[in-house]
């Protein structure tokens, strides 16, 4: 039986436990299981009657059945146990000692030449296997605010590269070849930025633009998920008819707003009426679930509700119309490109989909584009589609943070109560002073993100700085300045933990797009080096036969064992994204290498 349809969240059985009493046989295992919950508590959840937690169909658990005995697992667990979990079913527990990790995961794994979306939805049909997406599976979702931080870093970058007077604007064209400089302070302020996509990893958009100080417009399928994002502040108004949304959108740009548009439409249907009216944006990307072509893209040419029917109903024909559909959105993104618009992609796989799509139909592609109106109106292009004529966001923007093992740390306090994580807030800007990014981030994250479920906080920290940030943790919990320990965590989209070649390892300096060792590596390092759960999983993001990546958590709970397991987890775990792009020949993350220890022919001298 599928479990895509199987309902009975319970919010009273599945309530996520607060205060400092433990439910478990240590922290540990109880930080597990708040998080646990935690992912599906319906403020963070999307989709809690079906386990779903975000981005398309990541699930926490894989049936109500498997959450109930991971449940029961995690409260006999001894601390020298460790439990483990298949694709989202527990599945055994292990003698080990008490400094593994007390929870063992993998998710979605496939052998190569099954992985893909066809042999991944018979297993699941089957019962035999989960999407995990990233921190869905891996128990370290903690909504919106996850995925704010790093989308403020990017769109930050983009207005340091683009939109700074210190930095010479540079045209769409140079994205693939020069990484942005951190000198000057750049702003959106006075911009259009177009999007799509307000789910779990999309709903961050509007706020991460707005904190830049620029206007977004982004377009959305579902209303629920509009008015989701209007009820926690992520977004500040929406409209039904394109052109209004349109025409409040320009007003704001030319009076220098910072305020986000919401438009209840398809993405493909914004973007040709942009075209129409001949308005070009000054950025442009997509973070619809084009990465899951069947359960999280909708095609332009149906709504909602002939969507769903045609899912159960035709599973083929919607795929071949939601490719369709895809190629049409890339062929309209290069040409708002070709007209000035700063285009990337933001790693949804939405190149790779029209890609396909192009590949599998080629000469009726071409024939299409040189015979339909419909698709060839907007288009000049005399020759075949380029689907990767613009890049992603982490060759362009992101990639030379990542040199420096600077990625999203997150936290969460277990205890519930907003106040430790203000007293963690004050605590991080009094470390690092001189980050004006970071004091900037805080600032505005106490005003302007709303908690959903656990209190947390996000930031990016690089290598050095997320040892010693933890470590503080593990005082503060020590000394009782905090109520209960805290969860620390962080996106599986690291410098270090992840294999993506259409995404975090897009475009390598040295062709190692595709070299999934080291994702494999950092789970197996952090292992050793004792986190509280570690995590590797398969299509995060991108889908099935895309990326291989892991995660890992630490508690700080104020124990001497915890601050030995905190100096070595969030020392190698940043490390391995230093040491990978060392190897991979990027000269800041050899000069990282060298000033952290990390360099491996220093050793051997």
């Amino acid at each position: 039986m599928s479990t895509l349809t199987q309902a009975g969240y319970n919010s009273i059985k599945y309530k996520t436990p607060t205060g400092n009493q433990l439910n478990c046989k240590g922290w540990i295992q109880e930080a597990a299981l708040r998080m646990l919950l935690n992912n599906l508590n319906p403020e963070v959840a999307e989709r809690p009657d079906d386990l779903i937690v975000y981005g398309g169909r990541g699930k926490a658990a894989r049936n109500f059945e498997a959450l109930d005995n991971i449940i029961k697992a995690l409260k006999v667990l001894e601390n020298d146990e460790s439990l483990l979990i298949q694709s989202g079913k527990p599945v055994g527990i292990l003698k080990t000692h008490k400094d593994a990790p007390r929870v063992l995961i993998s998710n979605s794994q496939l052998v190569p030449n099954w992985a893909n979306w066809q042999h991944f939805d018979e297993l699941e049909k089957k019962g035999l296997m989960m999407y995990g997406q990233m921190t869905a599976g891996s128990w370290i979702y903690i909504g919106s605010q996850g995925i704010v931080q790093g989308t403020y870093e990017t769109y930050s970058a983009i207005a340091n590269k683009h939109f700074s007077s210190n930095v010479k604007s540079q045209s769409s064209n140079d994205l693939f070849a020069t990484p942005f400089t951190s000198q000057g302070q750049g702003t959106l302020k006075g911009t259009l930025n177009v999007t799509a996509g307000l789910g779990g990893m999309g709903g961050a958009q509007p706020l991460a633009i707005t904190m830049n100080e620029g206007v977004a417009l982004i377009a959305e399928v579902e209303q629920w998920r509009i008015q989701k994002r209007i009820e926690t502040k992520y977004l500040d108004l929406w409209f039904e008819n394109i052109d209004e949304a349109i025409d409040r959108a320009l007003e704001a740009k030319q009076n220098g707003e910072a305020i986000s548009i919401g438009v209840l439409t398809n993405a493909v249907c914004l973007l040709e009426r942009l075209i129409e009216r001949k308005i070009v944006p000054d950025t442009l990307t997509d973070q619809t679930s084009a990465h899951d072509p069947l359960v999280g893209y909708v095609p332009h040419t149906m709504n909602n509700t002939q969507a769903s029917l045609m899912r159960e109903e035709n599973p083929q024909q919607y795929l071949e119309l939601a490719y369709q559909s895809m190629y049409r959105h890339v062929e309209l993104m290069v040409e708002l490109q070709s007209r000035g618009a700063i285009t990337f992609d933001y790693g949804n796989n939405l190149r790779a989909r029209a890609h396909e799509y192009q590949q599998r139909n080629l000469s009726n592609v071409k024939s299409e584009t040189s015979n339909n109106s419909h698709v060839s109106r907007f288009t000049s292009h005399d020759s075949q589609l380029d689907c990767f004529s613009f890049p992603g966001f982490v060759p362009a923007y992101i990639r030379p943070l990542f040199c420096e093992g600077k990625g999203p740390f997150r936290w969460a306090a277990l205890s519930g109560d907003p106040n430790d994580i203000y007293i963690t807030d004050k605590l991080i800007a009094n470390m690092f002073p001189e980050n004006e990014g970071l004091q900037r981030w805080l600032r505005l994250a106490k005003t302007r993100i709303a908690f959903q479920g656990l209190p947390a906080r996000i930031c990016w920290l690089g290598q050095g700085e997320r040892e010693q940030a933890g470590l503080a943790f593990n005082e503060l919990v020590r000394n009782g300045t905090i109520s209960a320990p805290i969860v620390i965590g962080r996106d599986h989209l690291d410098t270090g933990s992840v294999a993506s070649p259409n995404r975090e390892t897009e475009s390598m300096l040295d062709g190692s797009d595709a070299v999934a060792d080291w994702p494999i590596l950092n789970a197996l390092v952090n292992t050793a080096g004792g986190a509280s759960w570690v995590s590797l999983h398969h299509g995060g993001g991108v889908g099935m036969g895309y990326s291989i990546h892991a995660g890992m958590v630490i508690v700080a709970d104020g124990t001497d064992d915890a601050e030995q397991r905190l100096k070595r987890v969030l020392r190698n775990d940043p490390g391995m994204g230093v040491i990978r792009h060392a190897d991979a020949g990027y000269t800041e993350a050899q000069e990282a290498a060298k000033a952290n220890d990390l360099n491996l022919t220093d050793r051997l001298k």
